[in-house]
């Protein structure tokens, strides 16, 4: 009897602490420091032309609300649909277009437009005259043209449209779209919360490895596999936007994508099929791509796809059969699509992975291989009948190769270059430039024998972009310019004319908001001439000392970071300041690219919700955007000493700032976002460097993702001591350090379940760990709602001000009131 009274004691004292545990809190908001630059005006973005001409100017909130987040919404084979407006439940809104002209940098309404509405899937037609863009309404999906000439815009069709799989159109000429529109004939949708089953859902394996990573919202049963169905079906209509007149040009069915020829005579129709799967996402459904004439009679089935269940391990495995069906943009209607030559497998040795092949209209000859790549092919940029590139790559070395090759003769050998380690930044040649052909498509910009590269230009020197000639014969570079050091930050968004040496520069600084200017690069000693002039929201921070700052790990390894102190710190005094630092780890296969530094100190300071930045203008010192690399060498793969590598890189980064006499090294967090979380709890379950921890939106527990996770290719059966080290989860008993998790509820990245955070939460709790747990609701992987990024961010806050900024304060308060109840 005694022992049933201690159980039911323990039991009574277990259900109160969890209750007591609970707070009945309202959405709260951050001080005022943080308030201002968090609620601040987002400026617009920008789509310009090709000839930096004509732009449009989209403005919208920088947060959704709440009650947006709470429209229905259903989550099916990978996607997020709203039903009432079919589209994308998570779309992100423009609330305003403009037209801006690039030329006299004026900016003026367009006529006809919605002063106010929800806008997205902006395109240009081929000569971009006219610039077509959606409209979501209460009902539905509605598509608007916008002329240039005029400034002027139409409503083309009325709110019917299906975007559920994306954009709902597509310019087929320039005056002619093809929308996806949805069908009369659309059933009514099964409300699963309150349909009967009329019997289990049944899955079967058929002794086939299916090792497919733990994707969310996939289809749980039969009802799902209806709705899916439903929201799917479209039917194709073309329109003529220049005449309003309608005609319906294929009947319903679930069309994928929809490609015009570049001589607009035929069109490329991509449906998917069933049966569907409840293992992976609508993207490896069955599909079928049929072609069709531009009357919509068809021509030829040109590929059928079967389910896409079982995929060969390795992040370099594929498919088998035809990928990547597309025109070739240097003629007037040539398919092309790669074939895997081993199988789609990885792990299979072969002296070439896969083959490119193409087939002309009529369709009806056989197949002819273009041109075979040594390892997983990777795409093609055409130019005419005897210059194309071809890009193939390796994930286990890293490594991309590109060739040259004669697209009319499959004889001749192509002649690779630019063989380099895809993470080598300082190395990296840059992007080829293209120009638009007669059909309306990008090719290659070939001028007397030579191509035009363009590149970031990272290197040991800061970010310096450059403009490159490349000869086709010799595949040798010759540089034609490249940007002065300055305390600007230099990028190239476009090269306007490559014979006259015109391109688009976006130009920032520190305190610059980024905008555009036009350049000569062969006007030597010319000066750009700047076309936008957005001012800077954020001028609380111009006081905010920024720099970039480089260390080395114990064991040499190159690492860096952007420190920021706050306004009116006297760095001579080196008063000792609390530090929040904020990291994403990073895989490497050698210790010299891991090394290199990628960011500039001259970039924008841009505080976002999901950065540290803001902490400085609370009395922190930050340390942003820390290197924290994972290297593994040769055979050894980076996960193989995570843990180690983890802590050596907290220790050097914290050792560097304190060097500099800023902080104090007993009030440091650390704080990260998804794989940044769980870089988080590790460092504090296997070190004591930090005061607190702040970890967004992770997985904790790698059993629950056991086919890989991140860049790790083995499962979870070959390397249990791996998943298992690096699991928050199973190292639970190990946190001594305060940890504020935070998770959206409705999460829908691959393997962060917001289970991950309720489970971890629950076993800190009942080690007697100091954890609190925030659930923002709605919210996916990133935030959204205004309520809840700024609730969130007073959450960070508090925990910062508690834990860290007064660590020990709080300690002693609780000791003096422990006494007076003794």
């Amino acid at each position: 009897m005694k022992k049933i009274i201690y159980s039911l004691m323990f039991l009574a004292m277990s259900l109160g602490t969890s209750l007591n545990a609970q707070e009945n809190i309202t959405f709260q908001t951050p001080p005022q420091e943080i308030l201002q630059l968090a609620d601040a005006d987002m400026p617009p973005s920008i789509i310009t032309d090709r000839k930096a001409e004509n732009a449009f100017l989209s403005y919208r909130s920088r947060y959704k609300t709440l009650n947006e987040l709470a429209e229905t919404e259903l989550r099916l084979a990978g996607l997020r649909i709203n039903p009432v407006t079919n589209i994308n439940s998570r779309e992100t809104f423009s609330e305003k277009i403009t037209y801006y002209d690039l030329k006299t940098s004026k900016e003026q309404t367009i006529a006809g437009l919605p002063a106010k509405g929800r806008f997205s899937n902006q395109s240009w037609n081929s000569v971009q005259t006219k610039f077509a863009v959606t409209n979501t309404t209460e009902k539905g999906v509605e598509l608007w043209v916008i002329d240039v000439k005029t400034k002027s815009a139409n409503k083309v069709y009325e709110d019917k449209l299906n975007a559920n799989l994306g954009r709902p159109f597509n310019w087929i000429s320039d005056s002619e779209v093809i929308v996806n529109v949805i069908p009369a004939s659309k059933k009514a949708l099964i409300n699963t919360q309150e349909a009967v089953p009329v019997g289990p859902t049944v899955s079967n394996a058929d002794g086939k490895e299916a090792q497919n990573r733990t994707y969310q919202d996939l289809l749980k049963d039969k009802n799902d596999e209806f709705n899916f169905e439903q929201l799917a079906i479209s039917e194709l209509v073309k329109v003529n936007v220049e005449t309003g007149s309608q005609s319906k040009w294929k009947d319903a069915g679930m069309y994928n994508d929809v490609s015009v020829s570049p001589d607009g005579q035929y069109v490329l129709v991509s449906e998917i099929q069933k049966p569907f799967s409840y293992l992976v996402t609508y993207r490896s459904f069955p599909s079928v791509d049929v072609v069709y004439d531009i009357k919509g009679k068809v021509v030829k089935e040109v590929n059928r796809q079967d389910l896409q269940e079982v995929v060969p391990k390795g992040f370099s495995s594929t498919t088998l059969g035809k990928r990547g069906l597309y025109w070739r943009a240097d003629k007037a209607n040539t398919l092309y699509w790669v074939e895997a030559l081993d199988g789609g497998d990885a792990n299979k040795p072969a002296e070439y992975r896969d083959a490119v092949y193409q087939l002309a209209a009529p369709f009806t000859g056989e197949k002819q291989e273009l041109v075979k790549v040594k390892d997983r092919y990777r795409g093609i940029i055409w130019g005419n009948d005897e210059v194309a590139i071809v890009r193939d790559s390796w994930y286990n070395t890293r490594n991309e190769s590109s060739y040259i090759f004669n697209p009319s003769n499959n004889k001749q050998e192509p002649k690779r270059f630019f063989s380099r380690n895809t993470q080598d930044a300082y190395n990296n040649p840059g992007n080829f430039v293209t120009e638009v052909n007669d059909f309306g498509y990008s090719v290659l910009s070939i001028n007397k024998g030579k191509l035009m590269l363009v590149g970031e230009g990272v290197s040991a020197d800061g970010i310096l972009p450059f403009v490159d000639d490349f000869d086709v014969k010799t595949q040798k570079t010759s540089r034609l310019w490249r940007a002065q050091k300055s305390d600007k930050l230099e990028a190239i968004a476009r090269v306007i004319d490559p014979k006259k040496g015109i391109i688009l520069e976006q130009i920032q600084s520190k305190s610059d908001y980024p905008n555009l200017y036009v350049r000569n690069i062969f006007q030597k000693g010319g000066k750009p001439k700047q076309v936008t002039f957005t001012k800077n929201p954020f001028e609380a921070m111009n006081q905010v000392s920024k720099e970039l700052i480089t260390y080395k790990r114990a064991d040499g390894v190159e690492l860096s970071g952007t420190l920021y102190l706050p306004p009116n710190y006297d760095k001579s005094k080196k008063d000792k300041l609390p530090m929040l630092m904020w990291a994403y780890p990073r895989e490497f296969k050698d210790a010299a690219t891991a090394g290199q530094v990628t960011t500039s100190e001259n970039k924008f300071t841009s505080p976002s919700y999901g950065g540290p930045i803001f902490w400085a203008l609370r009395g922190y010192a930050v340390l942003d955007d820390a290197a924290f690399p994972i290297i593994g060498e040769g055979k050894e793969e980076p996960n193989d000493t995570f843990v180690p590598q983890l802590v050596a890189n907290a220790k050097a980064a914290i050792d560097a700032v304190d060097a500099l006499g800023f902080i104090d090294r007993e009030k440091v967090a650390v704080g990260g976002h998804s794989y940044g979380a769980f870089m988080t709890a590790n460092l504090l379950s296997h070190s004591n460097l930090f005061a607190a921890g702040i970890a967004r939106s992770g997985a904790y527990n790698r059993t629950l993702t056991p086919f890989g996770f991140q860049s790790e290719q083995r499962n979870y059966w070959e390397a249990p001591e791996v998943y298992n080290t690096m699991s928050p989860f199973m190292n639970a008993e190990k946190m001594k350090t305060p940890l504020l998790l935070i998770h959206g509820d409705a999460d829908n990245n691959t393997g962060t379940f917001p289970m991950q955070s309720e489970r971890y939460f629950n076993a800190l709790k009942g080690l007697g760990a100091t954890t609190r747990l925030v659930l923002l609701p709605k919210e996916s992987h990133g935030y959204a709602a205004r309520e809840n990024v700024l609730h969130m961010l007073w959450e960070q806050d508090q925990w910062l001000e508690k834990y860290v900024k007064n660590k020990g304060k709080e300690t002693s308060t609780e000791v003096k009131k422990d006494t007076k109840k003794k």
